[in-house]
């Protein structure tokens, strides 16, 4: 066993080839029968493994950079990193986080979750290296997927423009959590299937040389011509014209090809660009021959790939994809976009019925925003499905696309909240505190999947912008009613009138919470008043006016940032209307990022539970007379 010697970089660097393609074998099997128990990024980690081996003997990690885009490809290197012994805790509760984090080693150089950043990040690396005339190297790794993400082409444009030393690996497998779409998609599948490209550009730039220049006239002619030939034969010629000097591609699971290219790579001077084809789910069947479950599984049976626990209850994303189609039946100028989530955002039926009104742009959340803007100017009733952690990439086309111009655009916002395993880089914390400042929003949560539904038909009789935030995971389990209905705009819902005056605001999921805290309550004589607020913007001015005059002292409950949330909203609303006295305490998520766990443990740290609401009710109640 090569695996359980191996606890750093410099362990690898005397294998022969023959050593790392059995150290490859065995990190694989390391990989799904760890992944199989804890859950994870499957098909990524598996199609990086030799890879990873070929980077790590090539280059000198933390010496070397070596940063990685998005981070789902990244268990290998942590594994030969020195923290194998750690994956038992892969995504719990003060374990391994599932992403490179500076904090957990020195070989992880930037903290990512989110696409395309790798580049911009190593550019920002090289040149620090420039600035402080120090050597070494930088090497970006970036997926097909990523690609397609705008920021990426702004790095390499930037980078190509400089001209410093950096190595840019493409791990080219053919698709992100979805299949990846677009014309680099189409221009990858061009050079990875061409018969010839082995030889071609050798062969290409060999004429070349032999061509003679005579005079200036001339020699113009024949560098035109020269371009011509090199864009007729030559693979990666994007990436040459973006001032870099494009190697491959490499078949990413022989590790003697592999090193050869990163060798070479390392020896040329200016930008590198290194296409390696990959496998995602290299070596697990369950994994390469399925492009959604096995770019994530749960923990699963080993042989078969299942889920070892099937939900029984349905989740929001696929209520929200359901009533997609119930609404798409009804509405023929509703269409759905989505930036790369169409499985994940619970839309693959919808795009299946429904093919000429669904529009999965990629990894392009500017592009997804304002795209929806545009068809909303020409009639057309778009709804964007995007998770509320990525909808921040598309804050200013919100703003000066969406709202500025006051367009009927729908936006989904799924996993909103606590999401869980993925940690800070993917909890939807923020979107109440950004969204509810710009003009023209209104903005909705359900208490459940059934309201969901209703919520989204509303949105969609709106002649302005919506919005709808909504959990991850499995819904309540409620029955579904048949009929939708419009729910009046920036009304509440009264669940218990309570006789304490003491009220519990209450948001989403957290409205289960407030019942249970209520339950808890009436057992000793208190009886709260449970809202649930249904609004955040508007909120419902009737109800807090009234709240206020009848003295009530108020707790609000949201699965947000309380900078700038719900509870926040509600003060401003009593400052602005010059209401003094009203007693308020805000339940939320802390001023901090909140870490990796299960949701229930995350919300038990930040204390966002039953016993927190139940504790402050009491204090704000108003005590009981003693008898004399």
């Amino acid at each position: 066993m090569r695996l359980e010697n191996v606890n750093s970089p410099a362990d690898i660097k005397n294998f022969n080839v023959k050593q790392l393609d059995e150290l490859a074998e065995e990190i694989r099997q390391f990989l799904i029968e760890n992944l199989s128990v804890t859950g994870g990024h499957f098909g990524a980690n598996l199609g990086v493994v030799e890879l990873t081996l070929a980077l790590h003997k090539v280059f000198n990690s933390p010496h070397d950079k070596l940063i990685w885009d998005v981070g789902h490809q990244a268990y290998v290197h942590k594994i030969l990193t020195g923290r194998k012994s750690m994956f038992p805790t892969l995504r719990k509760f003060k374990g391994l986080s599932g992403f490179p984090k500076r904090s957990e080693s020195e070989h992880d150089m930037f903290d990512v979750g989110h696409s395309s950043t790798s580049i911009s990040a190593a550019v920002g690396y090289a040149l620090a290296r420039d600035l402080k005339k120090e050597k070494n190297h930088v090497v970006a790794v970036i997926g097909d997927g990523a690609m397609t993400g705008g920021m990426a082409f702004e790095a390499m444009n930037h980078v190509g423009h400089i001209g410093t030393d950096l190595i840019v690996v493409l791990n080219d497998n053919e698709m992100s959590i979805d299949p990846n779409v677009g014309a680099m998609s189409n221009y990858l599948a061009k050079i990875r299937t061409d018969s010839h490209y082995k030889n071609a550009k050798a062969e290409i730039q060999h004429v070349l040389q032999k061509i003679p220049t005579l005079g200036n006239k001339v020699a113009k002619g024949l560098e035109r011509i020269k371009d011509s030939l090199k864009y007729l034969m030559v693979p990666g010629m994007l990436f040459e014209e973006f001032g870099f000097t494009y190697m491959g591609p490499i078949d990413g699971h022989n590790i003697s090809l592999l090193l050869e290219a990163m060798e070479q790579a390392k020896s040329t001077k200016g930008p590198v660009l290194v296409h390696v084809v990959t496998t995602k789910g290299k070596g697990y069947a369950a994994a390469e021959s399925s492009y959604d479950s096995g770019h994530f599984l749960n923990p699963v049976k080993i042989e078969t790939g299942t889920p070892k626990s099937v939900p029984p209850i349905p989740t929001y994303s696929s209520v929200f994809g359901n009533t997609m189609i119930k609404l798409a039946e009804q509405d023929e100028r509703i269409v759905a976009i989505t930036p790369a989530m169409p499985s994940g955002s619970g839309l693959l039926k919808y795009a299946e019925k429904f093919p000429n009104r669904f529009f999965d742009v990629g990894i392009a959340e500017q592009h997804a925003a304002t795209l929806a803007a545009g068809l909303a100017c020409d009639g057309i009733r778009p709804v964007l499905s995007i998770y509320s952690t990525f909808m921040q990439r598309a804050y200013d086309q919100i703003i000066h696309d969406i709202c500025i111009q006051n367009l009927p655009v729908t936006i989904a916002i799924d996993r909103a909240g606590l999401v869980g395993p993925d940690g800070e880089t993917h909890q939807g914390a923020f979107d109440i505190s950004f969204l509810r400042a710009i003009p023209n929003l209104t903005l909705m949560m359900p208490k459940d999947e059934n309201e969901l539904q209703h919520m989204l038909y509303t949105a969609l009789q709106q002649n302005s912008p919506t919005a709808v935030r909504y959990p991850r995971g499995e819904g309540r389990g409620v029955p579904m009613d048949e009929q939708l209905r419009e729910i009046p705009i920036g009304k509440s819902e009264i669940l218990r009138e309570g006789t304490s005056q003491v009220a519990i605001l209450a948001l989403g999921p957290m409205v289960q919470l407030a019942e249970k805290a209520a339950d808890v309550l009436e057992q000793e004589g208190i009886f709260p008043m449970v809202v649930n607020m249904r609004f955040v913007k508007p909120l419902d001015h009737e109800l807090l006016m009234d709240l206020a005059m009848r003295g009530y002292r108020l707790i609000t409950v949201e699965e947000a940032a309380t900078a700038g949330g719900m509870g926040s909203a509600i003060l401003e609303f009593y400052a602005g209307n010059m209401i003094s006295g009203v007693e308020l305490f805000p339940i939320g998520l802390p001023d901090r990022f909140i870490e990796h766990g299960s949701v229930k443990e995350l919300l038990e740290s930040v204390g966002i539970t039953v016993e927190r609401i139940v504790e402050h009710t009491k204090r704000l109640a108003p005590k009981k007379r003693q008898h004399a």
